[in-house]
């Protein structure tokens, strides 16, 4: 088989400016000339194996950082909103795609944040909403939409942040430090029945918190606090960085970087990859080891992207009952969907159906990629007979080829093509021609219908 080659020109030219360094310097350093290096950073050469091991050596480059990063995130985006009917028939290649990611990648994210405006705009419309008669109405991303991205691409790691997180950790009890931590300030902490989670008073130094939400969630709050109260300059400067569009988002995302903070020091960077590890994924035992949620350690999972000590690239998800995703992040190449659900065929919105048992499931997407995927109910009860339950389902999981070192894969024939299931990402931008659970046709293909013939959909995919 051929190998892929890499491109990574404006990984390579950001690796250059931020070692202050000219292109004439950067080449002699990586002992190539100053025309093949200009053309590897403008993606018209690939990045050649000399200039990878170079970049090792001369400047201790993770080099799997070069294919790290926005380039599927981005490529994914673009074809789901490509695949809107405004546009067409005029879909661009993949390749093209690809080519746009890697070289403009701020175009590429200009126009994603364009077609969203749009779509905002339309469903506005569509429903009626008031906005067009108001005076604030104004197209912008939500406030909402805006810092999930800005975690998207993040890779939902904030390296600033969560080394923070594992220095105020230390070697101790995360609770403990942080309970002494408020109790130096002056701060109570007190439990009550008719609290809402989290409700901190700085008038009467006092920080309540729900007495019915469970040991781990209250440790997640105090955290919280603490993030809030410790922390103030570092999220402040990291928001700052972010340069959101209005008030609203910028609040949100620093409520983000605040749980960030907190399940970073609940679960610190170091010890929890080598549990990780020791423990083969195991999330029961991790949840039970560092005093967390499974959903928290899932979650956690995901974002072990550091440079020099990476985890196994995850997927993490959260879907309601609907099928709305309300939390998502990947490591991986399997990229979800910006709007609308989940494919039906994959395994967690089966979860529903099993509270307590975790659900396995091997995949494989339209594009070849094989994965183990986990999924499990996370349902939380409201604490009482007439308080309602928030129910959820989570899904995890990475490519077949980490599986082995996945307690989840024991027994599990990973070699037989026949026990992977076909999904997909989203209806609108799946290619799978037969696929029983096809709610929409796919908006990249042609249709064929024949009104003489019903198949299992009452058209062909071409």
């Amino acid at each position: 088989m051929a190998t892929q080659k890499l491109y990574a020109g404006v990984k390579l030219r950001d690796l250059r400016t931020g070692l202050g360094l000219t292109q004439k310097a950067f080449a002699e350093r990586l002992g190539v000339s100053l025309p093949y290096l200009n053309q590897m950073e403008n993606n018209h050469r690939p990045v050649s194996t000399g200039v990878v091991l170079g970049m090792a050596q001369e400047f201790g480059f993770d080099v799997t950082e070069l294919t790290a990063g926005d380039a599927e995130r981005i490529v994914s985006d673009m074809r789901e909103a490509l695949a809107d009917p405004v546009f067409g028939d005029a879909t661009p290649p993949v390749a093209d795609l690809r080519l746009a990611a890697s070289n403009a990648p701020a175009l590429a994210r200009a126009f994603l944040d364009l077609h969203r405006a749009y779509r905002q705009t339309h469903e506005r419309l569509a429903s009626l909403d008031e906005a067009l008669g108001r005076s604030d109405s104004a197209v912008r991303a939500s406030p909402w939409e805006e810092v999930r991205d800005f975690f998207h691409y993040c890779d939902n790691y904030i390296d600033a942040v969560d080394r923070a997180a594992e220095r105020f950790a230390g070697k101790t009890d995360p609770r403990t430090a942080a309970m002494a931590t408020l109790s130096n300030m002056g701060i109570e902490v007190a439990l009550a029945e008719d609290a809402p989670l989290r409700l901190f008073d700085a008038k009467a130094r006092r920080l309540t918190l729900s007495s019915r939400a469970s040991a781990a969630t209250q440790r997640f709050q105090i955290l919280h606090q603490v993030a809030l109260l410790t922390q103030n300059d570092l999220l402040d400067a990291t928001l700052d960085y972010a340069r959101f569009q209005s008030d609203e988002a910028r609040a949100i995302a620093k409520i983000g970087l605040a749980n960030y903070f907190a399940g970073a020091a609940l679960l610190p960077y170091r010890a929890f990859l080598e549990a990780a590890d020791d423990t083969r994924h195991d999330l029961e035992r991790l949840a039970d080891r560092f005093g967390a949620s499974i959903e928290q350690v899932a979650h956690r999972l995901s974002t072990l992207q550091r440079p020099g000590a990476k985890g196994i690239p995850f997927f993490f998800v959260r879907v309601d009952q609907a099928g709305t995703i309300t939390k998502r992040h990947s490591a991986t190449r399997l990229q979800f969907a910006r709007f609308g659900g989940a494919c039906p065929l994959w395994n967690v919105h089966q979860a529903f159906e099993t509270p307590g048992r975790f659900l396995r499931q091997l995949a494989e997407t339209p594009d070849g990629v094989r994965y183990l995927c986990l999924a499990l109910d996370v349902s939380k009860s409201g604490g009482s007979f007439h308080a309602p339950v928030r129910r959820y389902a989570i899904g995890l999981g990475c490519e077949v080829q980490h599986a082995s070192r996945l307690v989840y894969a024991d027994d599990l024939d990973l070699t037989n093509r026949a026990a992977f299931e076909p999904i997909g990402i989203s209806c609108r931008i799946c290619e799978r021609p037969n696929c029983h659970q096809r709610s929409v046709p796919p908006l990249e293909r042609r249709l064929s219908v024949d009104p003489d013939e019903r198949g299992v959909l009452p058209y062909r995919v071409e």
